[in-house]
């Protein structure tokens, strides 16, 4: 009998990573121009306080794989014909890294995350717009 030896989360997250091409928040929006679909796992909450990405897709983690495959019965149609080039966002870039990889293993394998997330997306003055306030928010 074998033992199997527990894994912490940050090893789990850093072969993720590794296995990803990650794109900067300029790269994913050069990507985007360029026909690449921005899909925005954050929970709707926490997009009506900080804002939306404009073009993306909001699909909530908890279902992104059905809403992806169109083997699934449940894909999103504002992603079908476009689940081969998708690239993920949640708030900081940890979530998207994992449900990356998870659409990796479903054949997505041009899948890939926004390194730091909406924040760095945010902080790197690209578009956001819808905040709670009414105000797009731009961080310098």
């Amino acid at each position: 009998m074998s033992v199997r030896t527990r894994r912490s989360i940050n090893d789990v997250l850093a072969e993720a990573q590794a296995r990803l091409r990650r794109l900067t928040p300029a790269e994913a929006a050069l990507a985007m121009r360029e026909g690449a679909t921005l899909v925005d796992t954050r929970d709707g909450d926490v997009r009506a306080r900080d804002g939306s990405i404009p073009g993306a897709v909001h699909v909530p983690l908890s279902v992104l794989e059905w809403r992806v495959d169109p083997e699934s019965g449940h894909q999103d149609p504002a992603l079908a014909g476009r689940e081969n080039r998708l690239i993920l966002l949640c708030r900081d870039g940890y979530s998207s890294t994992l449900a990356a990889v998870r659409l990796h293993e479903l054949g997505f394998t041009n899948t890939t995350d926004v390194i730091g997330g909406f924040a760095a997306w945010a902080a790197a003055g690209l578009p956001v717009d819808g905040a709670r306030d009414g105000e797009p928010r731009r961080s310098a």
